[in-house]
């Protein structure tokens, strides 16, 4: 086990200047308290959104981290999320498929391999969070009902709209896409969670399933 010496220095920076002058690990040993180096360095390498999802469990496992700092950086977490629902006025509404794509255009368009996305809603149709489920290939993606569900249900959402695009720029659905949505559709009837769409993004256009009477 390495000596704590990173986290003792972004925590003494969190001290010195402030943790909303800092960098995320400065933050993160603000919560932690000192850990080893290793255990850091692991967790920068996650990224936020992936230590966001970690359990407890999984937390506690990790060199220097055990049950007391696991349970305050879940908790960290979590605070955070209740913030965000005291604010749903600030997430977007989606009341057709034209305010979906317009969340997605600009970035999905540009892409250059197949990539599935869910925005998550909740019964108002608020936008709770957009998830990346995959990352396929030049021109497929494999998408499982078990992600795609685990990230709903995560999130508490009520419904999804699925979202990915044809790098090719022709957003015409394949019978793929058909089929993949139609077993999603019945994933999502049996634990509860509607699909309300499910869009295919070219450059500049999109189809949207709804809209065409495929589902």
């Amino acid at each position: 086990m390495k000596v704590r010496t990173l986290s003792l220095q972004v925590r003494e920076e969190a001290i010195r200047y402030g943790v909303e002058s800092i960098e995320l690990p400065g933050v993160l040993a603000s919560i932690l308290g000192p850990v080893p180096d290793e255990t850091m360095e692991f967790l920068m390498k996650q990224g936020l959104r992936t230590l966001a999802q970690m359990s407890s469990e999984e937390l506690r496992n990790l060199p220097g981290i055990g049950k007391e700092k696991a349970v305050r950086l879940t908790a960290a977490f979590e605070l955070a999320r209740r913030m965000v629902k005291l604010m749903p006025e600030d997430r977007p509404v989606i009341n057709s498929p034209e305010n979906a794509a317009a969340l997605v255009m600009e970035e999905m368009r540009h892409l250059d391999r197949e990539q599935f996305w869910v925005l998550l809603l909740n019964t108002k149709n608020h936008v709770l969070a957009r998830e990346t489920i995959s990352i396929g290939s030049l021109n497929s993606s494999s998408i499982h009902p078990r992600e795609l569900y685990k990230a709903a249900i995560r999130r508490s959402a009520a419904g999804v709209i699925l979202v990915h695009n044809h790098p090719s720029g022709d957003p015409t659905p394949s019978q793929q896409d058909i089929e993949v949505t139609k077993r999603l559709i019945e994933s999502g009837n049996i634990i509860g969670i509607n699909v309300l769409d499910h869009l295919v993004i070219g450059d500049k256009k999109f189809v949207s399933f709804k809209a065409r009477g495929l589902m």
